[in-house]
């Protein structure tokens, strides 16, 4: 086909054989872990690709050790273009990283049609539904691997997440049965009372798992000192962590990605965000949104501990 112009059908068709791509994704840890999927994609379309990842420091785990990831950079322009890729795909949308875009040097600079700061395109990809040819929500995980249909990878099932684990070759059949419990969020609105967080700990205990809960390390976990905790780990180290767990149980967050990519069942309390974009992806699993009925302006503190309890024991976790 003819490349003349960068606005067409297939990019990657055009891109000659070892081609550099640039995937800009700076930061936000359940959105890096979602990204994976779209890789896995590309990488599986264009084995030749030479894939760099412009990250920040605090998430470059995430992409550490991913076979379909050949570099990982800091999201910083002299980098970039030292790299010199002939496709920068920008899956952050932001301002900084559409300057980036731009000034990458790269003959194809892809973004989605619906960022801001569109001039910094010329490759600009419809929203996902289009390309999908759906008229639902679509998952994070589905938005971000459509971009890599637009440039041209066959249309196949999407993934899951993958994250790799210093003790990948660790099976959990051979380690203690824990139950990973995040406890926190970013923000009130998505953080579940304490109080039921311990309810749930003390049923998973009496069926023999060891509730461990985890946090950053401005994370005050001392509501749940009866149990053992993990404060401020490194995310290698949470990965290791979540690579032999047997359940998962926490707010909406990025642990809870981090847990799904690992296959884990998953049980995720929601508030006011939209499970049908930011639920677990490709793992067993229940999302846990308050009910209708419940008193408006309630949010997540309405959702009860039995709420919980019921989901594990449609995930076939005794409680």
């Amino acid at each position: 086909m003819a490349c003349a112009e960068p606005e067409m059908d297939s990019v990657l068709e055009c891109l000659p054989r070892g081609s550099r791509v640039a995937i800009l994704r700076l930061r936000s840890l359940g959105d890096c872990v979602l990204t994976t999927p779209a890789l896995d994609i590309l990488k599986r379309s264009r084995p030749d690709l030479r894939l760099a990842v412009l990250v920040e420091d605090r998430f470059r785990a995430i992409f550490e050790g991913n076979p379909d990831v050949d570099r990982i950079l800091a999201p910083e322009l002299a980098g970039l273009r030292r790299l010199r890729p002939q496709l920068c795909l920008n899956l952050h949308g932001g301002t900084r990283s559409a300057w980036m875009t731009l000034a990458s040097g790269a003959r194809y600079r892809a973004g989605f049609a619906h960022y801001r700061h569109q001039l910094a395109y010329n490759v600009r990809i419809p929203r996902a539904q289009q390309i999908l040819r759906v008229a639902r929500t679509v998952h994070t995980a589905e938005h971000l691997a459509s971009a890599m249909f637009y440039l041209g990878a066959p249309v196949v099932e999407i993934p899951r997440a993958k994250l790799v684990a210093r003790n990948s070759g660790t099976s959990r059949q051979s380690t203690s049965a824990t139950a990973v419990i995040h406890p926190v969020a970013a923000t009130p609105e998505k953080t579940w009372p304490a109080a039921h967080f311990l309810t749930i700990a003390g049923h998973l205990a009496q069926t023999g798992l060891e509730p461990v809960f985890i946090g950053a390390a401005t994370d005050d976990l001392s509501p749940f000192r009866a149990w053992r905790t993990v404060s401020g780990a490194s995310l290698a180290a949470i990965k290791s962590l979540l690579s032999t767990a047997a359940l998962f149980v926490g707010n909406d967050s990025g642990p809870a990605h981090m847990a799904a990519a690992f296959g884990l069942p998953t049980v995720v309390v929601f508030g006011a965000s939209d499970p049908a974009i930011w639920g677990p992806w490709r793992t067993p699993h229940e999302t846990v949104t308050p009910h209708e009925t419940v008193t408006a302006g309630g949010g997540i503190a309405q959702v009860r501990p039995q709420q919980v309890l019921e989901a594990l024991q449609r995930l076939r976790v005794r409680v």
